[in-house]
This record gives C-alpha cells, sequence and structure tokens, in this order.
C-alpha cells in the first residue's frame, strides 16, 4: 500500500526504531541533534543546549548511531525496498534546543536558520550513510514536527514559563520545511501527533505525505484537498499503547475515505496503516502485535 510514498507492499512499512529508554542521546530530541553538522549540543539542567565543542554527551550520542546502523547493517542485509529514517523537525528542534545564553533557538530567526542548515546537511549525510549501508533501499525521512502545531499559534512557552514566543508565520515556517526537504536527498513525510496538524502547509513543503493520528483530525478539508491531489497519508489508526484491532484500524481508515468522498481505488496508493504515534511506550511484545495488527488492517482494506 502507499506506492505515493514509494511504499508498494502489504507490510508494515521498515523502518530505523528509535529506542528512547537507553537514556539521554537516544530520545527523539538527543538523537536528532547528533545529526547536527557544526551545531554541538550537551545537556544542561536537563534540557539540550548549543555548546562550544563535542563533549561526553555527543560522543554517547554517536555511540547509540553507531550501534544502531551496525544492527541495520546485519538485519537488513539483502534487502530492497523502502526504508524509514525518523528525526525530529527543525521547528520542534527549534522550539527545544537551548541557546548558550539561554531561551530557546526559537527566539533567534539567524540561530533557526543555522539550525535548518545544520539539520539538513546532517539528514543528508545520514541519507547517504543508510543508503551504503543497506544498498538496495529506497529511504524515506520522516520529519517528527510534534510542535509544528504550537509553534505557528505562538504557544511555546518562554524559559520562565511567565510568557510564549511570537507565533512564527506560515510562510517562513513553509520556507524553513521547504529548504529541508528540497536538500535531504530523500522523499520526506512530515509526522504530527498533534491536533491541528498543518496539512496545507506541510504539502506546499514539498513533501511526499504527511503522517498523523487520524482521531486527532479537526478540519477535514485540507486533508481532503491533498489527498485527493495524490498526497500520500500515513494513517495512524492503531493504539500506541494498548492491544490494536485490524478490522478496528481498517475501519476507521475506510471510514475517513468514504467521509472524504475519494475514490476507493486510489486508498491503496497512497496510504500507509500506521500506529497513533511511537511504541516506545509499549513492551517489545506489543510492540509487535501492534505492527502486524497494522499489517493486517492493510490486507483487509486491500480485500475490500
Amino acid at each position: 500500500m502507499g506506492d505515493a510514498l514509494g511504499v508498494a507492499f502489504e507490510l508494515p512499512l521498515p523502518y530505523l526504531p528509535e529506542l528512547p529508554a537507553r537514556g539521554p542521546g537516544a530520545d527523539m530530541l538527543g538523537r536528532t541533534m547528533g545529526l547536527l553538522v557544526d551545531m554541538p549540543v550537551e545537556l544542561y539542567a536537563a534540557r539540550w543546549q548549543l555548546t562550544g565543542r563535542p563533549g561526553k554527551d555527543a560522543r554517547r550520542t554517536a555511540d547509540w548511531w553507531a550501534r544502531d546502523l551496525d544492527a541495520l547493517t546485519v538485519a537488513a542485509e539483502g534487502y530492497t525496498g523502502p526504508l524509514k529514517v525518523q528525526a525530529a523537525g527543525p521547528w520542534t528542534l527549534a522550539a527545544s534546543l537551548q541557546l548558550p545564553v539561554g531561551g530557546a533557538v526559537l527566539r533567534d530567526r539567524g540561530a533557526v536558520r543555522d539550525l535548518v542548515d545544520s539539520l539538513t546537511e546532517g539528514l543528508r549525510q545520514h541519507v547517504v550513510a543508510v543508503s551504503a549501508r543497506v544498498p538496495g533501499a529506497t529511504v524515506l525521512v520522516q520529519l517528527d514536527e510534534p510542535s509544528l502545531p504550537a509553534v505557528l499559534a505562538g504557544h511555546i512557552g518562554t524559559e520562565s514559563g511567565l510568557g510564549v514566543f511570537p507565533a512564527v508565520p506560515a510562510p517562513d515556517a513553509t520556507e524553513a520545511l521547504a529548504r529541508l526537504v528540497a536538500g535531504v536527498g530523500a522523499p520526506v513525510v512530515v509526522h504530527c501527533c498533534a491536533p491541528d496538524v498543518p496539512v496545507a502547509l506541510i504539502r506546499a513543503t514539498g513533501a511526499v505525505g504527511v503522517a498523523l493520528d487520524l482521531s486527532l483530525l479537526g478540519n477535514l478539508d485540507p486533508l481532503g484537498e491533498a489527498l485527493d491531489a495524490g498526497f500520500g497519508l500515513l494513517a495512524g489508526v492503531a493504539p500506541s499503547v494498548g492491544r490494536a484491532s485490524s478490522k478496528a484500524a481498517a475501519d476507521r481508515v475506510e471510514d475517513l475515505w468514504n467521509k472524504l468522498g475519494l475514490r476507493p481505488a486510489d486508498l491503496p496508493r497512497q496510504v500507509v496503516v500506521t500506529p497513533t504515534c511511537g511504541l516506545a511506550g509499549s513492551s517489545p511484545e506489543v510492540a509487535d502485535a501492534t505492527l502486524r495488527a497494522c499489517a493486517e488492517a492493510a490486507k483487509r482494506l486491500l480485500e475490500r
């Protein structure tokens, strides 16, 4: 399913998993900051902060990456097909990463631009490294942007907790994401498991699809317009924690498709069935069962 996203098979989209329970540097933010080029970071007062030179935190993150890529090389030997990798997006990073003098990078437009450029180059290098280790893979990059709606709405709090940063204008947010999408050397999907996902903005960046939690959808029109134009959808329908039902997942996707009045024949080409968000909160056994339920849901949809 989902060959609009470069996925043309009935199984869940293979991906390089994140294992944040290992500790700092294995979490979404620290892991992504380990990809930044010429922007070293460190943990300070439980927050990631820009620093002058790499230290023990950078070495630990690099070690996690090396282990993960080695494991991927072994597990994916001989594999051909799409392979998804994930990293935090630039606006979520800008809202979370602290400047050396304090305050989020989000407060400094020049620092935001430097961050976007650094992340773009780091992701480009990451795509090259993954492609070299798994030569038969077609890499798909997922940008995790849970903070994007809050950035656009001006809801990101300052370090004092007494105020908020100004809303980032939609054209500025679009331009930054578009530069990254154009520069990583692989198709990009943007994942946002928050309400008010800016689907039209994401589509305007040149991304090939959006990943979201269908239970949080409000206004369906922007998603319907995007899907009608051939945009890809990673449809989050299986619970990230708890028991997943393949029938309920398939029914939820089909219900959305019918509500939007889209052609049934286009569903397999544009949709991948996924959990609502990451599976870090589940045991390995439950995570495996959830992914199997997503695969079964896809098969159910193909048979209808």
